[in-house]
């Protein structure tokens, strides 16, 4: 057996000591090919030693181009965020053409990652054609073909799992959100079916998620309430959440800008080309997205986490977290100009080309709306408002990434509706330091007033008129988020006052809300 059938023999294995001495011996023996360097940095990787890694597969990029060397550099760049690089490292082992099934997926999941659901298609086909049994694989083209609007394909892909493997919750939530069900077609008995035999808490959540989605499309209220009663209450013990967890963010920012900038705070970048679309997340922020999208002068980068990493990185602190108090605090020693730098840097790789404009749709930039406009000074901000109950109800229906800190607040309605009131009081704090700067767009309004709406829209965002922006379900371009339906149709009001179907249920956090001074009509 050759040196390199044995490395990657071991590394199939799980034996990463032999898999590294073999790499090793083989880039001594041929130092001048790239295979040793790429199976050492494969090693190094499996172990968790990115910043190993990284200088063996870049020895083993710089001695001639090969598609899985490339893919899995590229793969290694996203977890260090240097998406530019990734990128292109991605898109040269896509044009090599010929890879095998995993060098292909890895392709689609880095294009994925760095926003190009379009351009991810065809290697996620690739990876599939190669293996088909491959449920991964599967899975990866299916998600891609749901967020570019390939809704057929994506439920076919969905469904040939499942005739696999019958309980892949994955599966059964993605096909339940896919579209909306009806008494006619829908999933509900074999979702039943699905829960009584899930074994893992995880599965069992998204489960559940998925037969609230679709008791709900059917009108019973009853049953989507309880299921995701019973799915959020067991994934807030998982995690362990507790609101003062959240609260101390707030109080951090609060104490940051609430007298003004930090001091010896001076002049940020005068750069006017991003637009933040900001708020509480399911408030509409995708479909503002899709209206300022179809403008011709203004193209999505979708949602980046440039903001907070620059924040992060200017701040210097050593937590894992984003953004935790500490991080807040340190950033008082911030440059704005340097933040606004280190943002442009990140957000530059995914801006579209060509585009005067581009959006950055983090919902939780409203944390940062005091670092932008210091930072970014010629920036426009939206921030969207929806009713609070509507807010409160969406966020609590709707899986987010589960083991993501924003959202950790979202599987209990009493820490929603504390989440909403703390937003509500730092919205009021952005409003009375910059005012003006923040348009706050009522999602009612607009969807009673689309034009008016739009108008003001684009006026604040200092864009022209244009009647494409009424006709954003006809925008093509890709959408990663839960709102992916729901913005390929016209505008409409069907989510308008959904909570009142749970009145009953939400009247303690309804009262609580009115008794902190939110109205609630």
């Amino acid at each position: 057996m050759s040196l390199e059938a044995r490395a990657r023999a071991a590394l199939a294995r799980g034996d990463l000591a032999q898999a590294a001495q073999a790499a090793q011996q083989l880039a001594m023996t041929h130092p001048d090919q790239p295979a040793g360097f790429f199976l050492l940095g494969l090693a190094a990787a499996e172990a968790g030693q990115v910043a190993k890694a990284l200088p063996m597969l870049e020895q083993a990029v710089a001695r001639g181009p090969v598609a899985e060397h490339l893919a899995q550099y590229a793969r290694l760049l996203t977890l260090l965020r240097r998406d530019g690089e990734a990128g292109q490292a991605a898109r040269q082992a896509l044009a090599l053409g010929g890879a095998d099934a995993l060098t292909s997926d890895t392709i689609g999941c880095v294009l994925a990652r760095l926003g190009d659901h379009e351009a991810s298609v065809p290697p996620f086909e690739a990876a599939v054609a190669g293996e088909p049994d491959n449920l991964d694989y599967r899975y990866n083209l299916a998600a891609a073909c749901g967020f570019t609007g390939r809704v057929e394909a994506a439920r076919d892909q969905y469904e040939a799992i499942l005739s696999a493997d019958p309980g892949h919750a994955r599966a059964h939530y993605a096909l339940a959100i896919l579209s909306r069900q009806t008494k006619a077609a829908n999933h509900v008995p074999r979702l039943e079916a699905a829960l009584n035999a899930a074994t893992r808490p995880d599965d069992a959540l998204r489960i559940r998620y998925a037969l609230a989605k679709e008791a709900e499309d059917l009108g019973d209220a009853p049953a989507a309430f309880a299921h995701l009663s019973q799915a959020n209450a067991a994934h807030k013990r998982a995690i362990g959440y507790d609101f003062a967890q959240d609260a101390a963010i707030f109080d951090a920012i609060e104490r940051l800008f609430g007298d003004g900038p930090p001091r010896g705070w001076g002049a940020g970048l005068a750069e006017d080309a991003p637009l933040f679309i900001v708020g509480m997340p399911r408030t509409g922020t995708t479909l503002v997205d899709r209206i300022l999208s179809s403008h011709p002068d203004v193209g999505s980068a979708g949602e980046l986490q440039a903001m907070p990493l620059a924040v992060k990185q200017l701040a210097g602190t050593r937590s894992r977290l984003v953004i935790d108090p500490e991080t807040i605090a340190a950033s008082a020693a911030a440059d704005p100009a340097a933040i606004a730098q280190a943002y442009m840097a990140r957000a530059s790789h995914h801006r579209p080309p060509g585009k005067p404009h581009f959006i950055d749709k983090l919902p939780a930039n409203f944390l940062y709306i005091g670092h932008i406009l210091h930072a970014l000074p010629q920036a426009r901000i939206v921030c969207l408002r929806r009713h609070p109950m509507d807010t409160l109800w969406s966020n609590y229906k709707n899986l987010f990434a589960s083991q993501s800190a924003y959202y950790a607040y979202s599987y209990d309605p009493m820490d929603i509706a504390r989440y909403y009131v703390r937003f509500d009081r730092l919205m009021a704090l952005w409003e009375r330091l910059f005012p003006g700067r923040v348009l706050e767009l009522s999602y009612e309004a607009l969807v009673a007033d689309q034009e008016g709406q739009t108008r003001q829209l684009l006026t604040h965002c200092g864009l022209a008129w244009d009647a494409a922006c009424l006709s954003f379900h006809e925008n093509q371009a890709a959408v990663a988020t839960p709102s992916a339906a729901q913005v390929r149709r016209p505008i409409n009001a069907d989510a308008v006052a959904r909570w009142k179907a749970h009145v009953v249920a939400l009247a303690p956090v309804r009262d609580w809300l009115g008794s902190q001074g939110i109205e609630i009509e």
